[in-house]
């Protein structure tokens, strides 16, 4: 089955803290990145399914395009996700976080038969987290 993705960007801000913790602990952790800070996101949104022998394409991708527009952009971007995001509010806004709450957001609205494979989001050059979805048990 071959695999499509479709890349958006954001731009966002946040800041690292644990209130359990002391200034020195949060220091610690999490460093610099305690003050607020932004980075320039660059999200792929990976579907996959069979090719619809009509369009040759495996899903409109304009319907893809509304939904990560409506529900993750809007959302996040030119926001402080640690204060403006409901679902971020007893969680640390870390591109690891980030990947559940995209996933979250979007799986359910993309229509059968395409499916939702993969979300990478890259924070920094340097730094990306990839999530497949929840690992379903085969039990």
């Amino acid at each position: 089955m071959p695999y499509l993705t479709k890349q958006f960007k954001f731009c966002a801000a946040h800041k690292y803290w644990n209130n359990k913790w002391d200034y020195d602990k949060n220091y610690k952790v999490f460093g610099e990145d305690v003050r607020i800070h932004g980075h320039n996101y660059v999200l792929d949104v990976t579907v996959t399914g069979e090719i619809n022998s009509d369009s040759g394409f495996v899903c409109d991708l304009q319907e893809i395009k509304t939904i990560v527009s409506k529900d993750v952009i809007n959302v996040l971007d030119h926001c402080q996700i640690d204060k403006d995001v409901e679902w971020f509010k007893d969680k640390q806004p870390s591109t690891e976080n980030l990947v559940l709450f995209i996933w979250e957001q979007i799986s359910s609205k993309i229509k059968k038969p395409t499916k939702l494979y993969k979300i990478k989001l890259r924070e920094t050059p340097t730094i990306f987290t990839e999530y497949f979805g929840p690992k379903v048990n085969a039990d």
